[in-house]
């Protein structure tokens, strides 16, 4: 058998192992997602008739502040998934059934393999699951043609791959599980801080910048060009230099970090 072959049979085996552990312990995934649910029905139903009126004027409905809104939702929602990647790779760490592993006559990638190609389809997953929350409580997408949807897709998809690498790179460095989940809040913080919620245009002069040029922000805007038509710009490039950059970034970091000799 070859080598490559032995790559792939080895990394399906990790990744069915973190997909049965994913159904087995659905708890975490299940409090991840409900935080993007919950700030969706919030700011729809809280906030949505004020925060129409401020985006849209005066004639503005909820309606239009939902359509708004998703595209960032979708991509925090992301940001929140990979957080429990990063608790993974930590408790396998913990553990020690990653010490275990190195001493087993497996492919060496497979273990980081699985749990980023497992950490990407409970990703898209959850962004299906959201999706479907939205367009449950009125969210439409008229004017988006079949290509423009494969587009969003791949770019969710991207943007998940990129943050999966980074939160393995997090889950690595961490030596508990709780300290894991502190390293990759980052993922759930910035999205507040981008423009998922408010248009740059709405922000204090001298935070607009950071707002703009962090990675959330370029996606969320591309997204909303895709789906809903808007103009995306500079934001379109930006984007997948953040996607392919965090991608790069986040596999030389975890593999170096995983690579090196064990204390």
């Amino acid at each position: 058998m070859s080598a490559l072959s032995l790559a792939v049979r080895d990394s399906s085996t990790m990744l069915r192992r973190n997909l049965l552990h994913a159904r087995r312990y659905p708890s975490l995934t299940l409090n991840l997602l409900l935080t993007p649910i919950m700030l969706l029905l919030l700011f729809v139903y809280v906030f949505g008739d004020a925060m129409s009126a401020g985006i849209g004027g005066a004639g503005a409905d909820r309606s239009a502040y939902l359509a708004y809104l998703v595209p960032g939702i979708l991509l925090m929602t992301i940001g929140g998934t990979v957080v429990g990647t990063a608790v993974s790779v930590s408790t396998d760490m913990a553990e020690g059934i990653i010490a275990r592993f190195r001493t087993m006559a497996i492919h060496r990638g497979s273990v980081l393999i699985g749990h980023v190609v497992g950490s990407v389809l409970q990703s898209v997953a959850s962004v299906v699951l959201v999706g479907a929350v939205a367009v449950a409580i009125g969210f439409r997408s008229t004017d988006a043609t079949a290509l423009e949807w494969l587009a969003a897709l791949g770019l969710l998809a991207l943007f998940a791959l990129a943050l999966t690498w980074i939160a393995v790179g997090m889950g690595l460095i961490s030596p508990n599980a709780e300290a894991a989940s502190n390293n990759a809040l980052p993922m759930i913080v910035l999205p507040l801080i981008s423009s998922a919620f408010v248009p740059l245009d709405a922000m204090p002069g001298w935070f607009r910048p950071i707002a703009e040029y962090q990675p959330f922000t370029p996606a969320i805007e591309t997204l909303r060009g895709l789906l809903l038509g808007t103009g995306i710009g500079h934001h379109g490039w930006l984007a997948l230099a953040w996607c392919l950059g965090l991608t790069v970034l986040g596999y030389v970091w975890s593999k170096a970090v995983f690579n090196r000799d064990p204390k």
